[in-house]
């Protein structure tokens, strides 16, 4: 980009040694160039003020006028806490602190009229704001020229080093300048007349200093489009190589292993999209090409069966097959389940973790190397370079978006050739968009859940039915079942987030002194986060209260009951995944969801969904549509094989559409990209493969 990339941050006004550091390490900023690609994750209209009265459940940041009636603070060291009553003149709301509590009580007084400026939580019966910004009139413009603030992500550790997202937003101005003064533009002219597109150095400024809405909405769409085209210029160039270049190894052969399991081992009739999946698994490892295929089923449709079938024609071939999961206790599931199912078939399944003894690992390398044994399940601790195979026919990777694109690619370089690949995951995605996002992955979709499963029920509680709810746990915890209760994700602050879990648990405690319960959240270390899981699916403790670390995987046959508390949120998918924890025994199981009085449209929209179906393909669709085409609000993307810093693969799946029909028609022209009117396009490719770890082997 020009100069930009050559400016190194730290010479940047306000950086330094220290903060280009934290940039680095934190976000693998380093250079200029790189910061302006970091893009805010949401605006805010500081133009409006609001009233009190009008504040409902998940509004965006809002700003108040009024004054401080009291303090109150509460804890000592670590634990306290103040608590200051605000009031517009009509009602009031608590503004909260749990950090800085002595610099806000010198510079704050009752009695004095201010601005006060944060995003509304409910808590506890009612609103609050959560270390809100608070000014005087004052040291603000006026309200007409304030316009929209944008706002920066950063992590824990960088504002520990005073770099939040005001510091973010200082550096940023500094580097306006560089940018009014023009950058290279990355997209071809052609492409910039055919979408009317805005330019690159417009589209920097107004992303990072929108004037109004309607610029900021235009540079969104440019900067999206750009950053959607070169992903599917990159998937669709891979998959043409792939065909033309990869072959695969032909497994035509169903043997004694497949037979005899499917006559004597299976442990119920499948169903007819487990039988249809299997057929075109077994069409690919056929064929002579690699397989990548994509297998989605929701929660207990069954995707382990149709994986062990799928290695089982793999061994009867004369070839290896492992499976990888994303955790120790995930991948301890697979193995005890895929063992006791093939148990005295002659068919040798091991396990490899991060735990397993050295005597054991030593024996487990020989055993591959030699090819006696035939399937391996593991985490992590498959792709170390001791473990190599005698011949790696297939890989099955469970919950793909768990694993980075450089784990994966290690993986596949056990063999000389590459093996064939399976990917599985019960995050269901609505088939238009896997079909475009994953590009160079057929898609199999198991549609129909094993006859004989109780559909879980699913309730909507306010507030006021707790005490009722808490009779229905202990009933249920006394016919011997197990319960979730789940705490949302705080993005604005992981102490209020854990604040939250702590006392859910601290409540469940007392109020249930004779039960044990177990806590999990993600600052847990892993080892005492898969020691209290593992307490929770042995059944040695009744109630398990955690965050979403528990959403995937975690399979605990006897646990009936999910609450998730401040159900509103959560999105519908993430909701459904939750839920999907329980019903994985005969017994009937339920998932409540409790949510405050007050709430948006779309909230209500969601817990209605949720209490109607339990389909998730159904509920994947539907929040597509209530998502929509997306709004001021930015988003955050993660665990995908491709660095997304604006697009979002679900409220932007009509750009990611035209974005894959442009990326086609070009290479339909100009598969290699070498005319002069895409020389830019293939600069820009190559400058992003080379940024992105093993971009050749994303699937």
């Amino acid at each position: 980009m020009g100069v930009l990339s050559t400016v190194d941050i730290k010479f940047l006004p306000g950086v330094g040694p220290k903060k280009a550091a934290l940039f680095a390490g934190e976000l693998n900023i380093r250079s200029a160039e790189e910061l302006v690609r970091h893009y805010p994750y949401k605006y805010i209209d500081r133009s409006r003020f609001y009233y009190i009265h009008e504040i409902t459940e998940n509004m965006p940041f809002i700003q108040l006028k009024g004054e401080i009636i009291r303090f109150e603070k509460t804890g000592e060291g670590r634990s306290q806490r103040l608590t200051a009553l605000f009031t517009d003149g009509k009602r009031t709301i608590e503004l909260v602190w749990f950090q800085g509590v002595k610099f806000v009580l010198e510079k704050l007084k009752t009695g004095v009229t201010y601005v006060v400026f944060g995003k509304p939580s409910f808590f506890n019966g009612r609103f609050n704001l959560l270390h809100p910004d608070v000014e005087l009139p004052s040291q603000l413009p006026p309200p007409e020229a304030m316009g929209f603030q944008p706002y920066y992500n950063t992590t824990e550790k960088m504002k520990s080093g005073f770099l939040n997202s005001k510091a973010v937003q200082k550096i940023m101005q500094a580097l306006l300048p560089h940018l009014q003064a023009g950058v290279p533009e990355t997209l071809p002219a052609y492409l910039l007349q055919k979408y009317a597109l805005m330019n690159l150095t417009e589209s920097l400024i107004n992303i990072h200093f929108p004037k109004n809405a309607n610029l900021l909405n235009k540079a969104r769409q440019r900067l999206k489009f750009e950053e959607l085209l070169y992903v599917q210029l990159g998937i669709l160039q891979q998959t043409k190589w792939r065909e033309m270049n990869v072959s695969g190894f032909v497994m035509k052969k169903v043997g004694r292993f497949f037979h005899s399991f499917y006559s004597d081992y299976l442990p119920f009739e499948l169903t007819n999209a487990q039988k249809r999946v299997i057929k075109e698994i077994h069409a690919d490892m056929s064929g002579g090409k690699q397989m990548n295929r994509l297998l989605q089923g929701d929660v207990g449709s069954g995707k382990t069966l149709v994986a062990l079938m799928s290695m089982l024609i793999a061994i009867d071939n004369g070839y290896q097959a492992c499976i990888m999961a994303p955790t120790e206790i995930l991948a301890t599931q697979h193995y005890e389940t895929i063992r006791s199912l093939v148990r005295d078939s002659g068919v040798s399944v091991q396990l490899l973790t991060g735990s397993t003894r050295a005597k054991a690992r030593e024996e487990l390398h020989a055993a591959l190397r030699s090819g006696h044994l035939h399937i391996l399940i593991g985490t992590h601790a498959l792709i170390e370079d001791p473990v190599q195979f005698h011949n790696l026919g297939l890989v099955v990777i469970d919950e793909q978006h768990r694993f980075g694109v450089e784990q994966r690619a290690r993986l596949w370089k056990k063999n000389i050739h590459p093996p064939h690949i399976l990917v599985m995951t019960a995050t269901p995605i609505p088939r238009t968009l896997a079909m475009t996002l994953y590009g160079d992955l057929s898609v199999s979709v198991i549609d129909e859940l094993p006859p004989g499963r109780k559909p879980i029920q699913t309730f909507h509680y306010y507030e006021n039915k707790r005490q009722a709810l808490n009779g229905f746990i202990y009933k249920q915890i006394q016919a011997g079942r197990q319960v979730y209760v789940v705490y949302p994700l705080i993005e604005e602050s992981e102490k209020m987030e854990l604040q939250n879990l702590n006392e859910g648990y601290a409540y469940f405690r007392e109020l249930f002194p004779q039960l044990k319960i177990s806590m999990v959240h993600g600052k847990l270390k892993p080892a005492e986060k898969e020691y209290q899981m593992q307490q929770f699916a042995s059944g040695t403790t009744h109630i398990m209260v955690a965050t979403t670390v528990i959403e995937v995987g975690v399979n605990v046959p006897n646990a009936s009951v999910m609450i998730i508390e401040n159900a509103e949120r959560f999105g519908l998918s993430q909701l459904h995944q939750l839920r999907g924890r329980v019903g994985r025994g005969a017994e009937q199981s339920y998932c409540i969801l409790l949510t405050g009085f007050k709430l948006a449209n779309d909230t209500r929209k969601r817990m209605e969904i949720m209490t109607r179906t339990n389909d998730g393909f159904e509920i994947s669709e539907a929040d597509l549509q209530l998502r929509g085409p997306g709004d001021l609000e930015g988003t955050q993307q993660s665990g995908l094989p491709f660095d997304l810093k604006i697009a979002d693969l679900v409220r932007d799946s009509r750009m990611l559409e035209i974005a894959r029909t442009t990326a086609m028609e070009i290479l339909e022209e100009d598969a290699t990209l070498s005319s002069e009117k895409n020389s830019i396009l293939s600069q820009q490719l190559q400058k992003m493969k080379q940024s992105t770890s093993n971009w050749g082997n994303i699937s």
